[in-house]
This record gives C-alpha cells, sequence and structure tokens, in this order.
C-alpha cells in the first residue's frame, strides 16, 4: 500500500527542515529566559546573517524589534512569527507563477544554470507541469557537451510523452535551437523548453554558445527567447550571488528557479537574493519528483523556514 501523498507544504517543510532548524534553535536559545537587550538583539542578528538573510534584511529585522520590543521578554514564537511575517512581506513581489504567453507560439524559454544545478530535471518537472495545464510541450537538448544531459531529458521525454529534439555529441546548440524552435512552431507546440550547457570553467565559450543560441532563434522569432529562466542550486549558499553575476553577465535573466532546498541549511539565501537582486522567484524544488518542484510561496516559505504552521 502506497503511503498518503504529503502535501506541498508539508514537503516544503521537510526540505527546509535544515535550514528552519539552525534559524529556530538559535532564536530559542538566544532569546529564552532573557529580555532582548543589546547583546540578545546583536547575537539575533548575528544569527540571521549567519543563515544568509543578507546583511541589509538582517540589520532591518533587528532595528524594528529594538523598536517595539528593547529590554522586553519574548517567546521563541513571538520572535519567529515576527520574522516569518516580516520575510514575507519581504518576498511577496518576487513570488511569481511561470505563465506562458499563449499568444506566442511557441512560447520559448531558456534554461541556464550550471552543471549540476538540477537544470534539466528542472526543464523535464515544468514540461510536466505545463503539459498537465493543457498545453503542448517540446524539449531541446541543447547542452550537447554532455551526453548525460541529452540522455537524461530523452528519458523524461518518453516518460512524459514529450517531443525531445536532440544531436549527436559535441553538435552545435545553436543550430539544435534554431531546428527545435522550428520544428515546435510547425507543429504547432504551445511552450519549447530549451537546455543549455552549464560549463563555467570555460566562461568565455559558454558566453560565445548563449549568445549564438538567442542570435538564431531570433532568426525564427525576433521575439525568441520569450523567457531566460536561471536554475539555483541552494546547497551552493553564497555562491549563488556569483552565479547570477556570471549568468547576467552573458544574458538577460527573467527568473530563477531555486533547487534542492532539502539537501541545505542555507535556504536563507533566498531572501539574502531578494534583498540585491530582486529577480522574480518562479519555483522551489525540494526533490526528484515531478510534483516536488511548485510555484514559490512567499508566505509558504517565510512559515516553513520558522517552522511554524501559520501566521497570528
Amino acid at each position: 500500500m502506497n503511503p498518503p501523498k504529503q502535501s506541498w507544504f508539508n514537503r516544503l517543510k521537510s526540505g527546509l527542515k535544515k535550514s528552519s532548524t539552525k534559524l529556530t534553535e538559535g532564536i530559542t536559545r538566544i532569546v529564552t529566559h532573557k529580555k532582548l537587550d543589546n547583546a540578545a538583539l546583536e547575537e539575533l542578528e548575528e544569527l540571521l546573517i549567519s543563515t544568509d538573510l543578507g546583511l541589509t534584511l538582517s540589520t532591518n529585522l533587528i532595528d524594528k524589534l529594538r523598536k517595539t520590543k528593547f529590554n522586553q521578554e519574548a517567546s521563541s514564537e513571538e520572535i519567529r512569527t515576527f520574522l516569518a511575517d516580516e520575510i514575507t512581506k519581504y518576498l511577496s513581489p518576487v513570488a511569481q507563477t511561470l505563465q506562458p504567453d499563449r499568444s506566442k507560439k511557441p512560447f520559448v524559454v531558456l534554461v541556464v544554470g550550471v552543471n549540476g544545478s538540477g537544470k534539466t530535471t528542472t526543464i523535464a518537472k515544468l514540461g510536466a507541469q505545463l503539459k498537465e495545464q493543457g498545453l503542448q510541450v517540446s524539449f531541446a537538448a541543447g547542452d550537447t557537451f554532455r551526453a548525460a544531459a541529452v540522455e537524461q531529458l530523452s528519458v523524461w521525454g518518453n516518460r512524459l510523452k514529450i517531443s525531445v529534439e536532440k544531436r549527436e555529441l559535441g553538435a552545435d546548440a545553436a543550430g539544435l535551437a534554431y531546428d527545435a524552435l522550428e520544428i515546435a512552431k510547425n507543429r504547432g507546440d504551445d511552450v519549447l523548453l530549451i537546455d543549455t550547457a552549464g560549463r563555467l570553467h570555460t566562461n568565455a565559450n559558454l558566453m560565445a554558445e548563449l549568445q549564438k543560441i538567442q542570435r538564431v532563434l531570433k532568426k525564427v522569432d525576433p521575439k525568441a527567447p520569450h523567457m531566460t529562466l536561471l536554475v539555483l542550486d541552494a546547497t551552493i549558499g553564497q555562491n549563488a550571488y556569483s552565479q547570477i553575476e556570471t549568468f547576467k553577465s552573458m544574458t538577460d535573466i527573467n527568473g530563477l528557479i531555486i533547487t534542492k532546498l532539502d539537501g541545505t541549511a542555507k535556504g536563507g539565501v533566498i531572501v539574502g537574493l531578494t534583498e540585491k537582486y530582486s529577480l522574480p522567484i518562479f519555483a522551489l524544488g525540494v526533490g526528484e519528483k515531478v510534483e516536488d518542484l511548485r510555484p514559490f510561496k512567499a508566505e509558504d516559505f517565510a512559515l516553513n523556514l520558522l517552522a511554524l504552521e501559520k501566521l497570528k
């Protein structure tokens, strides 16, 4: 007998457990049997910064606590509820849903990110979810330097009954993208998701390749790609900043998808990234299954980061 399926909220809770444990245990240790004096507030600020919430936001949160709770006793739950409420407000503007523009057929999504970020699996999960919405989806296996990436996308395509355009190992990725878009357009597909290479140790080559892909796509559709998504692995923590900077220097990034939250205590980096870049966050991933990638909801994330069930 199969175990009952967890709700997304509970899957997110499980995925953020390492991150929430670090925060909640730290808060409990600092505030138990103490007033929120300068020393306690400084400890709280150091804790928030150490959990990757970002320097400016951490300072602002502590300033608000200082104004409302200074020299008062406050329970761990009170502090966590306050933080969850503030983080929800802060993240709400970047929490967006991936909605392909149906007037563009196909709506072309270029997916970028370093090797190992979960990019290819993310494409498959997005494809499955878009298909569930009644859209006709196709894939382009544009990471032509990694046989494993092409094979992985092909396996997913077979499983999901989604067409995959692919070429031999080492083939020109831009030529593949051009052909995939022509085929998708002629077939009447609604969405084309294009995988790309992610070899950051050869930045110049990667930049040239991404720019070439975009140039040739525009020969078929002057507005393609209609969206470029950067897939980030949450386990890299602060290194996410340098990855965003690198890919922003190569192409226009329209939004982020954060994967592997279930493998890290650095989930707070999502808050820090928002502080610096304000890029839309379209989805979070907390596992390998299709249902483990879901749209980013600010309140759900903040509650689970602070180990709360609901805001008071």
